[in-house]
């Protein structure tokens, strides 16, 4: 047991130090873009162009964690981000930010379904949603610390951030090579899935993937049209300042983070996962439009902490669900979660911003209708009432049933 948390500590470190990287460099993003003369349209394609490139490149990333395991592709990746930094960091134009954040993408592709597939493999059905809260706070937690330490190293050079994040990411990925053994890996009977073979668009819609796959993409969509546009949300209509707003979303991604760590594995174990994605889409939508009510400071304080609390809840939730169907498929799964996810990470901006141009709260409106879409689409899934896992190694079969 000891091992197997010493294990997760350094999955749970990597994911950390890469998404500490990722929001290393945010507060000095408008320093570039003075520098090399961008506009904000440009800005925004570069953004655009690290979830494009991890919607394309995670399917297939996904049948690599399968097919050559998963340290091998979570080394790989760590190897590949510390090199779109490096890279960033040297970028003197703006065709090498692009390349740059195209690797980046092709990281974020290798890593996620990786480490979630690791995870799968060294937890039990009991444990593994606690373990994956564990993950998702990792996550935010270095969205969350990122870009205050990124703040602090920009005060050297507006590119020190950048070979800062290059330099954790190697030491992940060396850390990694010495500490991590390939995982042994866990198979479901359910349906045959883990011996048939099928073709891949047969697998995404089997009824135990298709509508939590539905639902990451939805909930991703609205999230990002509401998250891309909070900024000049409450700028153009209340006039907060960069302070104001930073101390809003620290404010509510820690909030969540700490309710992952302490409360979702209570929270699954006393609801199952379904019913928790059910109750965070009607939690998280009730409060999206209670932001365009908003009138006050601390009212919007309060609104955004709920909100961002429902979609940490709601994430790992999904994760979890589709760790304990995906038996050997766990990459493959992986690479579909976060292929759905980026393609709402792509469109939910392109529409929010659309909308922003029309009237302020309108993308609001729109993630509230994506939140109504994601609780009918979450009353018609239904999770297979057994679940068997079965070690590769022969060992015996464990049973969860569910209700």
């Amino acid at each position: 047991m000891e091992k197997k948390n010493f294990v997760l500590a350094i999955l749970l470190g990597n994911l950390f130090i890469a998404f500490l990287g990722i929001g290393l460099v945010i507060p000095v993003l408008p320093t570039i873009m003075n520098e090399l003369h961008l506009t904000g349209k440009v800005v925004g394609y570069l953004v655009a162009a690290f979830a494009i490139t991890q919607l394309i490149a995670s399917p297939i990333a996904g049948q690599w964690v399968d097919k050559y395991g998963r340290k091998r592709m979570i080394v790989i990746g760590l190897f590949v981000f510390s090199f779109s930094e490096y890279l960033f960091g040297i970028g003197t134009s703006v065709e090498i930010l692009f390349v740059s954040r195209f690797f980046g993408g092709i990281s974020a592709a290798f890593i996620m379904p990786a480490v979630t597939a690791y995870i799968a493999d060294i937890t039990t059905l009991e444990t593994r949603s606690k373990a994956l809260g564990y993950m998702s706070a990792a996550i935010s937690t270095g969205f969350i610390i990122g870009p205050g330490i990124g703040g602090f190293l920009a005060e050297y050079g507006s590119r020190v951030p950048f070979f800062a994040a290059a330099v954790l990411a190697g030491l992940a990925a060396v850390l990694s090579i010495i500490t991590l053994k390939e995982p042994e890996r866990q198979t479901t009977e359910e349906e045959e899935v883990a011996t048939v073979p099928t073709n891949k668009l047969k697998r995404v819609v089997r009824p135990a993937y298709i509508f939590a796959f539905l639902i990451l993409f939805i909930s991703s969509f609205g999230l990002m049209a509401f998250e891309s546009l909070f900024s000049l949300y409450v700028d153009h209509k209340f006039g907060f300042t960069p302070k104001d707003i930073a101390i809003i979303i620290t404010g509510a991604a820690l909030v969540g983070a700490i309710t992952q760590v302490l409360l979702f594995d209570k929270l699954t174990k006393r609801f199952g996962e379904v019913r928790l994605v059910r109750y965070c889409l009607w939690f998280s939508g009730v409060f999206v439009f209670l932001m365009t009510t908003a009138h006050s400071y601390a009212y919007i304080l309060f609104v955004t902490i709920f909100i961002f609390t429902g979609f940490d809840l709601l994430r790992p939730a999904i994760t979890s669900y589709l760790s304990k169907v995906a038996g050997n498929e766990q990459g493959f799964v992986g690479g579909m979660n976060s292929m759905f996810t980026s393609i709402g990470n792509v469109l939910g901006p392109m529409v929010g911003g659309a909308l922003f141009d029309i009237n302020l709260d309108y993308p609001y409106y729109f993630t509230t209708f994506m939140m109504i879409v994601a609780i009918i689409t979450a009353y018609i899934w239904k999770a297979p009432e057994r679940i068997n896992i079965v070690p590769t190694k022969g060992k015996r079969k464990i049973f969860d049933r569910r209700k």
